[in-house]
């Protein structure tokens, strides 16, 4: 495993790469991470893993700051993983070149996340399209877990760089919880709680697949029970096709969507 700090560095590592296997992290690695990485290495001659938490995708300088970290543990993750290359980039080598043009959502992409987490997105393509434009790698792995960041990331990506983004299912522990980096900022309760969510929106989506015509009104009810119950705040809970996002579900593949927050921290996950 190669440990890269500099861009020279990075470039004369992988320069000749022609089938190069890119997986962008914010570190703090768990099981759903080591799946798109080893997804990577088995269809890739190389894999490249970055660990940046990029500033501009948060909303507050609060929540970037108490975004869990764990450096050494990550590097043993990677080395017995056995990655190829870990770039590990300082915010002023990613952003020097301060030229780019601004990358905006359209009005229409406001749905989901966009809609409660203004410049999120922006940040998150932003800090992308620079990544890809100084690896260039073949392929780019991402979690489903976040699929609307996939949806924008994929739509940009592949219609401006020769290079294909792939999403990875997600990863679930024996209660069905989504791995999540932000999992470690709940107590042990908290994760009971999120166990007992987590099942009643699994099962929401089977009523809801079994009779889409009930799904606005399946929704109202259990989204009415979850708060009363669990004392939750849900910022969004709807279905969406997973072709162009609509909500429009007739005879079309859906997901059930959700983002709400458990002790203040936001949780997302979709099924």
């Amino acid at each position: 495993m190669k440990l890269i700090k500099q861009i020279t560095d990075l470039n004369k590592a992988i320069n000749k790469e022609k089938n190069l296997g890119f997986v962008p992290t914010m570190g703090s690695l768990h099981k759903g991470h080591e799946e798109l990485i080893k997804t990577s290495i088995n269809n890739c001659k190389k894999t490249l893993v970055t660990i940046f938490i990029n500033p501009t995708q948060f909303n507050s300088k609060k929540d970037y700051k108490k975004y869990p970290r764990n450096l050494n543990k990550d590097l043993k993750i990677l080395k017995r993983l056995k990655v190829d290359y870990v770039y590990l980039p300082t915010i002023d080598q990613i952003y020097k070149d301060k030229s780019k043009p601004k990358i905006l959502l359209k009005k229409s992409q406001k749905i989901l996340c966009a809609k409660f987490r203004e410049g999120h997105f922006e940040g998150v393509l932003d800090v992308l399209n620079r990544f890809v434009k100084l690896i260039s790698p073949k392929s780019i792995f991402m979690g489903a877990k976040d699929y609307q960041q996939f949806f924008l990331v994929k739509n940009l990506i592949e219609k401006n760089y020769n290079t294909k983004v792939y999403a990875c299912k997600t990863i679930r522990d024996l209660n069905l919880i989504a791995f999540s980096s932000r999992n470690n900022l709940l107590s042990k309760a908290n994760l009971n709680v999120l166990g007992l969510i987590t099942n009643r929106l699994i099962k929401l989506k089977k009523k809801i697949y079994q009779d889409k015509l009930k799904s606005k009104k399946l929704i109202h009810l259990t989204k009415k029970n979850l708060i009363k119950k669990f004392k939750i705040k849900i910022e969004y809970l709807e279905c969406r096709n997973i072709i162009n996002l609509s909500n429009n579900i007739h005879n079309k593949k859906f997901k059930l969507f959700v983002a709400y927050y458990l002790n203040k921290v936001r949780l997302i996950d979709n099924f």
